[in-house]
């Protein structure tokens, strides 16, 4: 029989200990962003919780329970002199505004699907499918547009697209754009914004993220040249688009390589194939990291169950690599792969003809 070093399960318990604080604190964000009171609290004027609560008309009690958990998990600032809560401008930033280059109430949303969906995902473990996009709970996808947007606000625009030969020239010239598997259209509406000259297409197979898309170009005011429609990644109305970028979804279709093979068929001669993905390394081994550690638990409760509930169901997951997803557009047929540029988070590739 094993003997364990005592040691050694007293130092993991610690970590877990840890783990437990946070993933309770994740509840506590979401609880809290759903009430509004991060951005009752975003002026960083500090406040009692009976302060808080005439200001938000939530029942004290319970506002002194949140305040003081979430000042233990240094979310929130406590001031014992004066028994007031604030949120500094740091902390403003990741929970109360929604428009940051650093909010993050969105990822809290995405481990809520997890945690919600988990029989779903632990039947599929059972039997060997799969678990459809469209299957998950409604946090997922409202946590998705958020978590992605930020990321979306700070490089796309600014970094992706001029990483990209001759695109942005041709964006600011007019351009015809498809953005396959858009959501709530975070990224296309954001293209359309910079790029006043171009149309733009957003297709996704989820018709209830169609609708939010829609309703959101209205209140960008880009509805005129934003089209979103239902359609799979595999049957998108073709149209020799100039561009056709996949955020963050590639890996999560049953048959990427099908999937490629129609945008061949639908790019403009000299088009272009924006590939954005998770970050990875090739070898496991180098993925065993903070980063890495997110994006497998992301993977084996979302990425992976969608592909295998799809024909083919290849199943790349969240951190398949640069060398996976290479093989999957030249087996598309496009001769041209790059990295173009990079991120801690994601990978963007330049694939032509």
């Amino acid at each position: 029989m094993r003997q364990p070093d005592m040691q050694k399960v007293d130092a993991l318990v610690g970590r877990l200990i840890g783990d437990v604080g946070a993933a309770v604190s994740g509840a506590l964000v979401v609880l809290g962003d759903d009430v509004g009171l991060f951005k009752a609290m975003a002026d960083g004027i500090p406040v009692t919780s009976t302060e808080l609560s005439k200001k938000t008309a939530i029942k004290e009690r319970y506002l002194r329970e949140w305040l003081s958990a979430l000042a233990a998990a240094d979310y929130l600032t406590y001031d014992e002199k004066t028994d007031r809560f604030c949120l500094t401008p740091e902390q403003a930033m990741v929970f109360a505004e929604e428009g940051s280059p650093a909010f993050f109430t969105g990822a809290f949303q995405l481990v809520q699907a997890m945690w919600t969906d988990e029989p779903k995902i632990a039947d599929a473990f059972r039997t060997g499918k799969g678990v459809g996009w469209h299957e998950h709970s409604n946090c997922l996808f409202r946590g998705t547009e958020r978590f992605f947007r930020t990321g979306y606000n700070n490089s796309l625009i600014a970094d992706w697209i001029p990483a990209l030969q001759g695109v942005e020239a041709r964006l600011k010239a007019g351009a015809k754009v498809a953005d396959i598997g858009c959501g709530h259209g975070a990224s296309t509406i954001l293209m359309a914004k910079a790029y006043p000259a171009s149309t733009f297409f957003g297709f996704d197979y989820h018709m209830p993220s169609i609708e939010r898309a829609r309703a959101a170009a209205k209140e960008e005011g880009v509805a005129d040249r934003v089209t979103f429609e239902q359609a799979s990644a595999a049957s998108f109305p073709a149209g020799r688009y100039d561009l056709i970028a996949m955020f963050d979804c590639l890996h999560d279709m049953g048959d990427p390589v099908g999937a490629g093979k129609h945008v061949k068929e639908s790019l403009s001669d000299d088009g272009t194939w924006m590939i954005v993905e998770p970050f990875a390394h090739d070898c496991l081994k180098d993925n065993l990291n903070p980063v890495g550690r997110v994006y497998y638990g992301a993977s084996t409760m979302i990425c992976t169950p969608a592909s295998m509930s799809q024909e083919v169901g290849l199943a790349l997951g969240a951190q398949a690599g640069e060398t996976k997803l290479r093989k999957v557009a030249l087996d598309a047929g496009f001769k041209h792969f790059h990295r173009a540029t990079e991120t801690p988070f994601n990978m963007v590739f330049e694939v032509r003809a």
